[in-house]
């Protein structure tokens, strides 16, 4: 089971890559252009040519993860643009994405401590 926690940072790719690279490509894909170590814990995304599947890559200290979301109709709409290649989401920025939401207009503090009550 993956659980994505405050803690855990996401990194997303913001031009589609070929999905038909499986879990072994996609970690090279990190650690080549981007620098990143895909055994770092952290949670990597991609997003397809067509825009309607997302890939998830994550390391749970035992092994990969690569995990598939594919819309049943429509495409994400809200991808992140930049001119950089890869972006930071939080994990609730993460969570509206994989329900085909708009990342940019989720509150920063959404996450907070459970003393904070």
């Amino acid at each position: 089971m993956l659980a994505i926690t405050p803690k855990h940072k996401i990194f997303i790719a913001v031009q589609a890559i070929d999905f038909r690279r499986g879990m072994d490509g996609i970690a090279a894909l990190c650690r080549q252009q981007w620098q990143l170590d895909p055994l770092s814990g952290h949670l990597f995304v991609f997003r397809n040519r067509q825009g309607h599947s997302i890939k998830v890559l994550a390391y749970d200290s035992q092994g990969l993860w690569l995990c598939q979301k594919r819309l049943s109709r429509g495409r994400f709409i809200h991808w992140p643009t930049s001119s950089s290649a890869v972006l930071t989401l939080t994990p609730a920025q993460l969570h509206v994405l994989l329900y085909n939401g708009d990342p940019h207009v989720v509150q920063s503090d959404i996450w907070r401590s459970i003393d904070d009550g």
